[in-house]
């Protein structure tokens, strides 16, 4: 899909502050018929536009879980370092975002954990395993500020 019109953004949009709505109402939100709506929406996933849906979990009422942040530099910022490590960081779903940065490090990640033993073991198991790094800095958080954001139906 090489360009992406109104109607595709506006999809994006809804999708993103509700991925569980109904294609019925979503249809009539961007002005299409539901089955329009579906051909739109299977042509996003298809191009890679859309990647997939996932269930964000309110970690506050399930476990009591601390974000890390990790600051990752790598040996050389070459295409084949930043290839590889970028192909080793997604096979690992304990690492939730990895975003390549300018700066003093090369990439950012977050993980979330649950106690100090299950980030001993990611980083044992997991970072100071991955390919062409030369430094690992990570930051625990204390608390999260902008708390548990409401979502855009909510008063």
């Amino acid at each position: 899909m090489s360009t992406l019109d109104a109607i595709d953004r506006n999809i994006i949009r809804l999708l993103r502050l509700n991925a569980r709505m109904s294609n019925t109402k979503l249809a009539e939100e961007v002005g299409l018929s539901p089955s329009a709506c579906l051909r739109r929406i299977r042509l996003l996933e298809h191009s890679g536009v859309i990647r997939g849906y996932t269930a964000l979990l309110d970690h506050a009422s399930s476990a009591e879980v601390m974000a890390v942040i990790i600051n990752i530099t790598l040996e050389r910022q070459t295409e084949d370092y930043l290839n590889r490590f970028e192909a080793a960081v997604r096979r690992y779903p304990e690492i939730r975002e990895c975003y390549l940065m300018t700066g003093g490090a090369d990439y950012l990640l977050r993980v979330d954990i649950g106690n100090a033993s299950e980030f001993e073991r990611i980083h044992t198991e997991i970072l100071s395993t991955l390919p062409g790094v030369l430094r690992i800095h990570s930051s625990f958080s204390i608390r999260n500020v902008l708390g548990r954001r409401r979502a855009a139906t909510e008063p």
